[in-house]
């Protein structure tokens, strides 16, 4: 097998085993949705969503709502939102 291949197949099985992190991490989210919200953020986790990581913000907004954030984990990409009036 070719060195190259080697490398792939040894990073591949690093990241499947979560020594290595690709996308974006939740510190990075959280910080990008407070900036973005111009609030608090409250809270974070990470969930899996049939088979992908999802970030979970929770966020106080300016004006005193509380939003939870849903980003996805490999993109930074808001998924969507749900939040308390």
């Amino acid at each position: 097998m070719r060195l190259l291949n080697k490398v792939f197949l040894i990073v591949l099985t690093m990241l499947h085993a979560g020594f290595l992190q690709a996308g974006v991490s939740l510190d990075t989210a959280a910080k990008q949705v407070g900036r973005s919200t111009q609030g608090q953020v409250l809270g974070a986790k990470t969930v899996r969503v049939e088979d992908k990581e999802v970030h979970i913000i929770r966020v106080l907004t300016p004006d005193g709502r509380v939003q939870h954030l849903k980003v996805d984990a490999e993109t930074g990409r808001v998924l969507g939102h749900s939040g308390n009036q």
